[in-house]
């Protein structure tokens, strides 16, 4: 049901299974590929969430985590410091 989920749903996701430290390799994957397709359209917050969220939970994908901080790069101006500290 991912393809149902708005971005900032999908972090979330991503995040409360960080938080209770439950790495569902399935689930990390789908939502890898989730935010791979929608890369553009993330807010700097959902960028910043769903990365701390994958690394958090150990979630190693280098394809997704350089897309992501080429992503941040061009939008780092939006980025709040918190944003910037998770996303590093």
């Amino acid at each position: 049901r991912l393809s149902d989920f708005n971005l900032q749903e999908a972090a979330n996701t991503a995040w409360a299974f960080a938080t209770v430290d439950h790495l569902d390799e399935k689930l990390f994957a789908a939502l890898a590929t989730a935010a791979e397709r929608r890369l553009s359209e993330f807010k700097a917050k959902e960028l910043a969430n769903t990365a701390w969220a994958f690394a958090t939970a150990n979630y190693r994908d280098e394809g997704l985590f350089a897309a992501w901080a080429m992503a941040a790069e061009r939008r780092l101006s939006e980025f709040n410091p918190q944003a910037v500290a998770n996303t590093a």
